[in-house]
């Protein structure tokens, strides 16, 4: 174990000790509140819990266990429903089916789109964490649709920058309950993790810049069919906008949606998809973009919208 010393600043006064400690020290919320849960964490010399709020000038004593030696879990693992879109010596382009994560996390065991990869036998960039190597973006596990993952280090390197500079096109098809209006705008709100459920993420005052755009395709009686670009790419940024304007994506429960009408609609995740990917290509610069339609789940749930209008 080694110890950290050190002064809560000013800008953290009055922020939970979970998210003000994990901005500090560069590590995860999830594991602050362990830390905190097994007595690690001090403030002026008494045991901290994860929800206390931070006083500025505090004086904070965090245990923190050894860095473990970097070991990558990823294993070859065939996923029914990926399919590749595209392949050449610097990306693969693919489809990423419902029920499949980008990468290894803690607590999931159910397959990922670099297992995925590895299976077929296509090799992925170095660069990133060992997990999720060559992993530039990602999509929810209940969403699906087009991705980019990087073959080669330069591509890597390119297409971080791309999205860190916001010149990637990202394009999704979302239904989403009621009406916005006016029908095309734009959702200028920051997010961050939702103050009291540590697995959500909400529209806060200090959260980090998010800004959504959309219009809409088409109308039914319950629900609108949006094309939505997302200018930045917060996680969950989609689900939590159009929760935040009280017109959730048909389907997502955990974001407030009508589980009424998800059973209707036999749906049992967001009716959400990235349907367009547009970026320069890393090896030449030329744009290219790729494309993906609602795959059979979201496609028969927008049938039955247009049938009971």
């Amino acid at each position: 174990m080694s110890l950290r010393t050190l002064p809560v600043p000013d800008g953290l006064d009055g922020m939970r000790l979970d998210a003000g400690l994990a901005r500090m020290l560069g590590l995860s919320r999830t594991i602050v509140a362990e830390l905190a849960a097994d007595g690690a964490v001090r403030v002026d010399g008494s045991p901290a819990g994860k929800s206390d709020r931070l006083v500025a000038g505090a004086w904070l004593e965090v245990e923190l266990p050894e860095p473990a030696e970097a070991t990558t879990v990823v294993t070859a693992e065939a996923v029914d429903g990926l399919v590749v879109l595209h392949e050449d010596d610097e990306i693969v382009v693919v489809d990423k089916p419902v029920g499949v994560a980008v990468h290894p996390s803690p607590g999931w065991t159910g397959p990922t789109v670099v297992a995925g990869l590895a299976a077929l036998g296509i090799r992925i960039a170095t660069s990133g964490a060992a997990e999720r190597q060559g992993v530039v973006h990602r999509l929810d596990t209940g969403t699906t649709g087009v991705m980019v993952v990087a073959k080669s280090e330069r591509a890597y390197s390119v297409l971080k920058a791309a999205f860190r500079e916001r010149t990637v096109a990202k394009v999704y098809l979302a239904v989403v309950q009621g009406h916005p209006d006016p029908s095309e705008g734009t959702i200028d709100a920051p997010i961050d993790r939702h103050p009291k459920q540590d697995w959500k993420f909400a529209v806060v005052t200090d959260g980090r810049p998010s800004v959504t755009h959309y219009r809409t395709l088409e109308a039914f009686r319950a629900a609108s069919l949006l094309e939505v670009e997302l200018e930045t790419g917060r996680t969950h940024q989609i689900r939590v906008h159009f929760s935040a304007v009280r017109h959730p994506c048909v389907g997502d429960i955990t974001y407030g949606a009508d589980p009424v009408l998800a059973r209707t609609l036999k749906l049992d995740r967001q009716w959400l998809h990235a349907h367009r990917l547009g970026f320069h290509h890393p090896a030449d610069g030329r744009w290219v973009e790729f494309v993906s339609e609602p795959p059979a789940d979201l496609a028969q749930a927008l049938e039955t919208l247009r049938a009971a209008s």
